[in-house]
C-alpha cells in the first residue's frame, strides 16, 4: 500500500526568540526538519509534502527536491495546515503519516511498527502515544473497554477523571489518506481560538464508526515538540544520548559518554576508543582501531584505520590509515596525509597534501603545499604561501629533508631526496639530491657583548636621571 508523509512546517517558533526559523535549528548538527525528512525517507514514504509558512524559502533551500511544498499563508491551525496538502494528495490511495517538523527525535522503527498495527486493524487512524508520569500541558488519550481510542481531550477541557489518565498525544498519526481529507472537510473553527484542529478529526472518524487505534511508545522523547530553547538542549541531550548508545552498540568504546558529543553524520568504525572532551562533526567518518580524543574536534573529516587525533582540530581533511595527528595540531580545509603520516604539536596544514610516512612534528606552517612520501619537515619550518594577494604552491618532493626554520618562499619546488640546511630561505628551485643553504656568513666580534652591555647600561641610566 501506498505510504505518504505530510510534514508540518509552518510555525513561526515565536518562542524560540531567534531570527532564524524554528525547524531549521539544530539537534546534533541536523536541522530538526532534517532528522523528521529522514524518519519518513526510511519508512519508504512515496510521497512527502512540507508544511511551508514563515521562513519558506530558507526550509526549502535546505530540503531541496527531497520533498514537495505546499505553502500555508496563514496559520489556522493544525487540521488547516494538512488541508492545504490536499491538492496534491487528495486523490490518492494509501496512508498518510502526519509528522510534526519540530520532533526530530521520532524514530522510523516507531513509525513502520504504528503502520504495522494500523493495517492489522484496519484502522481509519493510528496514534503515537506515550504514557507520562506528568503529563500536564498535553492531550490525553482516552480509550474504550475495547483499548481503541475514544477521543483525544485537551488539557483545558479534561475533567478530573480525565486528568488523572497518563497517556498522550504525541502529535504523529497515521490515517487513511482519503478519510482523512473527507474528515478535515468537516472540520469548523469553532472553538476559543478560531483555529480548525486535526484532532477533531478524531472525534469524526469516532462518531462515524471507525476503528481508531493508539501506539504507545516506550521512548518518551518521541514526544518532545521543540518549542523553545530549553526544548531544544533537552532534545539534543537525549539525541545525543541515542546517537552515543547506536555507536557503542555498533563496537565503538566512548570512555565517558556524557562528555562526548558525536553528530548525527558521523561514521565510526568498530573498535575504535573516543576519549572525553571530543566533538566529532558533520559527515565525518572514522575508521576501525582509531584513537580520538582526549579533547579532538573533527568536522568533515575523514579519519583512518588506526589513526589516532589527540588534542587538535581537524576540518575538511583526510588522515590516512596509521597516521598521527597532535597534540594541539590545527588541520585546517583542504589537508590530506598518506599512511603513517605523523603531525606534531602547534603543527598547521592548509590545503596540503604530504604521502605515506611524512613528517612535520612540531611548530611548522604547511600550507598550499604538495608534499611526497617519507619527507621530514624540521621544527619552525614555513611555506611562505601568500604575497598579500595570491596564493602560490610549494612542492616537496619524495624523500627531501627541510631542515628547521626554514622559510620556502612559494612557488618553489624541493626535488626529491634534496636537503634543505636549518636556518634557510629558500628562492629558488632545488634540484634532486642537491643540498640548498641559503643563510649569511656568521661572523664573531671578539669582545664586542661587553661593549655593547655597557652600551645598554649607559643608555637606561640616562633615561632614569
Amino acid at each position: 500500500m501506498k505510504t505518504m508523509a505530510i510534514v508540518l512546517a509552518a510555525g513561526q517558533g515565536k518562542r524560540m526568540k531567534s531570527k532564524l526559523y524554528k525547524v531549521l535549528h539544530q539537534v546534533a548538527g541536523k536541522p530538526m526538519v532534517g532528522h523528521v525528512l529522514h524518519t519518513v525517507g526510511q519508512v519508504e514514504c512515496e510521497r512527502t509534502v512540507v508544511i511551508v509558512g514563515h521562513g519558506a524559502e530558507a526550509v526549502k533551500s535546505y530540503l531541496g527536491d527531497a520533498a514537495e511544498y505546499v505553502l500555508q499563508e496563514q496559520q489556522c491551525g493544525t487540521g488547516h495546515a494538512v488541508r492545504q496538502a490536499e491538492p496534491l494528495l487528495g486523490a490518492e490511495e494509501g496512508l498518510t503519516v502526519v509528522i510534526c517538523g519540530d520532533t526530530p527525535l521520532v524514530k522510523a522503527e516507531s513509525i513502520q511498527a504504528m503502520k504495522e498495527l494500523h493495517l492489522k486493524s484496519g484502522a481509519a487512524a493510528t496514534i503515537m502515544t506515550a504514557v507520562f508520569d506528568n503529563p500536564a500541558g498535553y492531550g490525553r488519550i482516552i480509550r474504550g473497554a475495547d483499548g481503541t481510542v475514544e477521543r483525544i481531550v485537551e488539557q483545558k477541557d479534561c475533567s478530573p477523571q480525565e486528568a488523572a489518565v497518563r497517556e498522550i498525544n504525541t502529535g504523529t498519526y497515521i490515517f487513511d489518506n482519503k478519510k482523512l481529507f473527507a474528515a478535515l472537510a468537516k472540520v469548523t473553527n469553532d472553538n476559543a481560538q478560531g483555529e480548525y484542529y486535526l484532532t477533531d478529526v478524531i472525534r469524526i472518524f469516532r462518531e462515524a464508526g471507525e476503528n481508531i487505534q493508539g501506539w504507545c511508545t516506550d521512548d518518551n522523547a518521541e514526544a518532545i515538540g521543540v518549542n523553545d530553547r530549553i526544548a531544544l538542549a533537552e532534545a539534543e541531550k537525549l539525541m545525543r544520548q541515542r546517537i552515543n548508545r547506536m555507536h557503542m552498540t555498533n563496537g565503538v568504546t566512548l570512555i565517558d559518554p556524557d562528555a562526548t558529543y558525536i553528530e548525527a553524520e558521523v561514521e565510526i568504525g568498530p573498535d575504535t576508543v573516543v576519549y572525553p572532551g571530543s566533538v566529532l562533526k558533520g559527515k565525518t567518518v572514522i575508521g576501525e582501531d582509531a584513537v580520538i580524543g582526549p579533547n579532538a574536534e573533527i568536522s568533515g573529516s575523514t579519519v583512518g584505520n588506526g589513526a589516532s587525533v589527540k588534542y587538535s582540530v581537524v576540518n575538511d581533511s583526510v588522515i590516512g590509515d596509521d597516521s598521527a595527528v597532535g597534540p594541539y595540531a590545527n588541520l585546517r580545509p583542504g589537508s590530506k596525509l598518506g599512511k603513517g603520516c605523523k603531525i606534531g604539536d602547534f603543527v598547521e596544514l592548509k590545503n596540503a597534501s604530504l604521502g605515506d610516512g611524512s613528517k612535520v612534528s612540531h611548530l611548522s606552517y604547511v600550507g598550499d603545499a604538495k608534499v611526497g612520501s617519507d619527507v621530514n619537515i624540521g621544527c619552525g619550518a614555513i611555506t611562505v604561501n601568500y604575497d598579500g594577494y595570491n596564493k602560490s604552491l610549494t612542492e616537496i618532493a619524495d624523500n627531501a629533508f627541510i631542515g628547521s626554520n626554514v622559510n620556502l618562499i612559494a612557488p618553489v619546488k624541493i626535488g626529491e631526496g634534496a636537503y634543505v640546511v636549518a636556518g634557510s630561505t629558500i628562492t629558488n628551485d632545488v634540484p634532486a639530491g642537491d643540498l640548498a643553504i641559503a643563510r649569511e656568513r656568521q661572523t664573531n666580534k671578539a669582545g664586542y657583548a661587553e661593549k655593547i652591555r655597557a652600551r645598554a647600561k649607559a643608555k637606561k641610566e640616562r633615561s632614569t636621571k
